[in-house]
């Protein structure tokens, strides 16, 4: 009954459990899983034990379950969930860096390249998070990020591509040149005609975010309006879209991401590629931060957004990434 399974838990090493519970939950069809299966799969243990966990739980649950059942916990979730939840659930068992790696391969490789989710990953994250998605990207894939950016994209919009990849932003404020690089700026965009847009190029794909946040300062007072205005003037296409997200996340990165979960799920039907990347690669990172945000800038929780836009076991496992109901 209820204690002998209560006992036989606190036996195992939590981990070991997890994997144990996870084996019961999904439909496997080995021998060795007689003795725990059950008739179909239990979605509510797989999203307790998967999406309320940390990442490195996660990888320590994988390899437990490889190691106590001899199977692969991926194949068998992809086996047994379907749609979005499965699409979840499989992303939130990659670690971190293999994750946006993995995002930025499909984006390169699928058909049509994605260019959303390169400005997204590119704009907002670290030198050390790049660095480390740039040797993940080439350990998995066999070849340089770097160099499959440049054969999938073009002009402008390349030469900011490969510069927010190397992950070699100065470090730092230098006052000297803050109110040098806002006339450069200015001089380059609306005081031109003609744009010179190897000068947004420069600045805003090498300075520091905390550099930036004072030139954006120092731009207004020059220009008369915010440096997002004279980019929406002057620049289109990708180009326009990806100094935008750098400007943002020069800002501030939650804030960023508060704005692109808002547009996720506030178009004609809800863009579930975007939401689960955004959710999977913040929930760890800054989603108290986000969930602030969103409140304070949209009037509602993000929780209560996600009520009204998803549904199901896929509904619940986001919940559990997002947190709280603010």
């Amino acid at each position: 009954g209820k204690l002998e399974d209560l006992i036989v838990a606190l036996m195992y090493p939590s981990i070991l459990y997890d994997a144990h519970e996870l084996h019961k939950a999904i439909k496997v069809t080995s021998n060795i899983s007689i003795v725990y299966t059950r008739d179909g799969t239990d979605e509510d243990v797989i999203l307790m034990l998967l999406a309320a966990r940390s990442n490195a739980q996660r990888q320590e649950i994988k390899a437990a379950y490889k190691k106590a059942f001899g199977k692969d916990l991926v194949k068998d979730l992809r086996s047994e969930l379907g749609g979005k939840l499965e699409d979840l659930i499989v992303a939130l068992m990659f670690p971190s860096t293999i994750y946006d790696a993995h995002e930025l391969h499909k984006a390169i490789k699928g058909v049509g390249t994605e260019d959303e989710v390169l400005i997204e990953i590119l704009a907002s994250r670290t030198c050390d998070e790049m660095k480390d998605i740039a040797k993940a990207y080439k350990k998995e894939y066999g070849s340089k990020l770097e160099k499959d950016i440049m054969g999938d994209t073009s002009g402008h919009y390349l030469v900011i591509l490969v510069i927010l990849a190397q992950g070699n932003r100065e470090e730092g404020v230098d006052e000297s040149r803050v109110e040098k690089d806002a006339k450069e700026l200015f001089a380059a965009g609306e005081e031109k005609f003609g744009t010179d847009e190897d000068k947004f190029i420069n600045i805003l794909g090498n300075r520091s975010a905390e550099h930036l946040r004072k030139v954006f300062d120092a731009y207004k007072k020059i220009a008369g309006c915010d440096i997002e205005e004279s980019i929406k003037d002057e620049c289109t296409g990708n180009l326009e879209a990806l100094l935008l997200a750098v400007v943002k996340c020069a800002k501030s990165v939650p804030a960023y991401f508060a704005e692109s979960i808002r547009e996720s799920m506030r178009r004609a039907g809800t863009d579930d590629e975007s939401l689960i990347r955004i959710m999977v690669s913040r929930s760890e990172r800054d989603m108290l931060d986000i969930r602030a945000i969103y409140k304070k800038k949209f009037g509602e929780s993000l929780y209560s957004t996600i009520q009204e836009d998803t549904e199901g076991d896929y509904q619940k496992a986001l919940l559990y990434l997002c947190g709280g109901n603010d």
